[in-house]
């Protein structure tokens, strides 16, 4: 009995010695790259209102009916074509009123003078008291004054008889024409005759924020603001249907001053638009390029988003993973821009990173990531 126990403990001994030993499981393989720095030009976008470079509201200069509408809305005109005619007939009446003053005003100034050049010679042979010389003096200045308020008056009477017909101050096209012909119209009038728009250039006014606007005064070369304007790239302009506006233009001004209400300063685009496809009031927005010097980009399929955050696996020099955070500053095509996080020369995996877990052990492919555009549309 005692050997029969002592043979099952053996046994059981030799058997146990049998078992295979568990084996380490093999590393995964995945692609990885190696990250660095270079330029990256980014797009940014910010809404905008258009209008033309010459936007003038036409309004009577004096008051009457209208008489004559010499355009038709929609209509190209050229700078002092005829638009308008108000009835003259009560200002030709006023000018000739005027002018018969003047003749009136005129002849009494020459009888005042007869009257001085008879005085002076009595006044020196003692004939007539020195005070009525001076009294003569006295009339006849207040008939030149008088004259002169005539002739001011006459002035007046043509400039308003010139007003009564309403030409273009500068070429463009006429808007809507809410008045009509036999309508009292009137310079205190809330309505214009018409709105005027020169759009064969037209300009694009947007805004940028307080940051926006330090970041593009860092990026380009200047001593001021029109230097820096010089260097600043072309624009681009999206027009409310999402295509993009055939002819490129330039940003021209910068506003002197931020807007307290919303903490932004508005910069002015310009765009050739001989064909007259933009109009005044129409919206959109100006695509402006932003430069970026010695920045780290990443594919945006190589990071995870965790809770708002966004993270990437970095491989150290044991083949071992670490999930690490990283900021993001912009976005190029596909890739994103690294502000903070990373250094040159880290390997990151690529994909396959969803089955990770820190300290997980690797076998890194090292793969070399296609060089993106420097500027993309």
């Amino acid at each position: 009995m005692k050997n029969i126990t002592l043979y099952s403990l053996l046994a059981i001994a030799l058997a146990g010695c049998s078992r295979p030993s568990p084996q380490q499981p093999v590393p995964e393989s995945l692609p990885v790259s190696r990250v660095a720095s270079g330029s990256a030009v980014t797009y940014q976008e910010y809404p905008a209102t258009l209008e033309g470079a010459v936007n003038v509201e036409i309004r009577p200069q004096i008051e009457g009916i209208l008489e004559k509408t010499f355009v038709d809305e929609g209509a190209y005109v050229r700078k002092g074509q005829p638009l308008f005619a108000i009835d003259d007939r009560p200002l030709r009446q006023k000018l000739a009123s005027a002018a018969a003053s003047v003749l009136s005003m005129e002849g009494n100034l020459n009888n005042a003078r007869l009257e001085v050049e008879k005085l002076i010679p009595l006044v020196q042979n003692k004939v007539v008291a020195d005070y009525q010389l001076k009294a003569a003096k006295a009339v006849m200045q207040t008939a030149e004054g008088n004259l002169a308020q005539a002739r001011a008056q006459l002035g007046s009477a043509r400039i308003d008889l010139g007003y009564t017909v309403i030409k273009a101050p500068a070429p463009g096209y006429i808007g809507r024409l809410p008045k009509k012909q036999g309508s009292i119209i009137s310079p205190a009038d809330v309505t214009a005759l018409t709105l005027l728009s020169d759009t064969r250039f037209v300009r694009a006014y947007f805004s940028l924020g307080e940051e926006d606007f330090v970041n593009f005064k860092e990026q380009y070369p200047g001593n001021g603001v029109r230097d820096k304007l010089q260097h600043l790239a072309p624009v681009k302009l999206l027009l409310a249907n999402k295509t993009v506006y055939g002819i490129p233009g330039r940003v021209d001004m910068v506003d002197g001053q931020f807007d307290p209400r919303t903490a932004a300063i508005t910069l002015r685009a310009t765009f050739s638009n001989e064909q007259g496809l933009l109009k005044t009031g129409n919206t959109g927005k100006v695509k402006m390029a932003l430069v970026h010097a010695d920045v780290i980009q990443v594919p945006a399929s190589a990071t995870v988003d965790l809770q708002d955050k966004i993270f990437v696996y970095v491989v150290g020099s044991d083949h071992k993973v670490r999930r690490k955070f990283i900021s993001v500053t912009g976005k190029n095509g596909d890739k994103y821009l690294v502000g903070g996080g990373l250094t040159p020369g880290e390997l990151i995996v690529l994909s396959g990173f969803d089955r990770l877990q820190d300290g997980a052990l690797i076998k890194p492919v090292e793969t070399k990531l296609q060089p993106e555009a420097i500027a993309r549309n």
